[in-house]
């Protein structure tokens, strides 16, 4: 089955780095879409930023220039690089996945699978 585990989250000083790592088992990585989301205590799920099997990216407009998504075939991970942070990045960050292979509704794909989630805290 498919499986996806996410890591590299952690405590983050405002204006610091971090790069979440999403590792993908159970399916054909390069050729399925790749997003991230991300949930914050008592709000809803947000939508950050997915890169398709073409390589195509999109970015919500509250991370555009700050965040870079970018994907490793051979070694079935999708990586979050997270630059410039605020305290209103934090929040779980999820790794998901389109639900099909070599999917036609960029950028808005059907979403079949999701990772447990990675905390990430930005402190002021």
């Amino acid at each position: 089955q498919v499986q996806l585990v996410e890591s590299g989250g952690g405590v983050v000083q405002a204006g610091g780095s971090l790069r979440l790592s999403c590792a993908a088992s159970g399916l054909t990585f390069s050729s399925y879409t790749m997003g991230w989301f991300r949930q914050a205590p008592g709000k809803d799920r947000e939508f950050v930023t997915a890169i398709s099997w073409t390589y195509h990216t999109y970015y919500a407009d509250s991370v555009k220039g700050r965040f870079t998504i970018s994907r490793d075939n051979a070694e079935n991970t999708v990586y979050l690089r997270m630059d410039s942070l605020k305290p209103e990045d934090s929040a779980a960050y999820y790794c998901a996945t389109e639900g099909v292979a070599h999917g036609t509704r960029w950028p808005r794909p059907d979403w079949g699978y999701w990772g447990q989630g990675t905390n990430v805290t930005v402190s002021s």
